[in-house]
């Protein structure tokens, strides 16, 4: 199925191995024969909560993004320790970091390919409720303001277009659709 789309890999070379991003070249021969380059990150993937409190509203996290160059307003995420580290956990590791709360019941709502021109990551998004207040416990080079919000709030800034983070836009606007249920 879908044999005239398929590329095939031919050769790959690893370009740049940074703590973060795995940058690779693969040369591949297309579905007409000819030849092209793929350059692409490698990236062991992610997870991502977005916590719902008792009353509804939900917390998001308020950072630095310095690829951007811009403060963002995200749900809380965060790279898998490693490729095979269950997803779930590292959701409830990055809940409990940058927020300090943990949660009783989490439901996957998605799993999101971020940037499938450039990039094979994954991240898995998860609805966390039933939640318990701890204490924040951010890394080091994390600095995180906490904002909580009616979802409708939230929603509303997605179509303002004030929330611009792609997996957090996914995540608000699932949850509307999950929580009117």
């Amino acid at each position: 199925m879908y044999e005239d789309l398929i590329e095939e890999k031919v050769s790959s070379e690893d370009i740049f191995d940074g703590v973060l991003l795995h940058v690779k070249r693969d040369y591949v021969k297309l579905p007409n024969g000819n030849k092209a380059v793929r350059e692409w990150i490698k990236h062991q993937g992610a997870s991502a909560v977005i916590p719902v409190l008792p009353n509804g509203n939900i917390i998001l996290v308020r950072q630095y993004r310095y690829p951007i160059g811009k403060v963002t307003l995200e749900i809380p995420a965060g790279k898998l320790d490693s490729v095979d580290e269950d997803p779930l956990i590292c959701a409830k590791r990055e809940l409990s970091e940058e927020t300090g709360y943990t949660a009783n019941k989490y439901t996957q709502i998605h799993k999101l390919a971020t940037t499938v021109g450039f990039s094979n990551e994954w991240i898995y998004i998860y609805l966390a409720q039933d939640l318990v207040k701890g204490k924040q416990h951010t890394d080091d080079d994390e600095f995180i303001n906490l904002v909580e919000m009616p979802l409708s709030e939230a929603v509303d800034l997605v179509n303002k277009g004030e929330i611009f983070d792609a997996k957090s836009v996914v995540s608000i606007l699932m949850a509307e659709k999950l929580c009117q249920k």
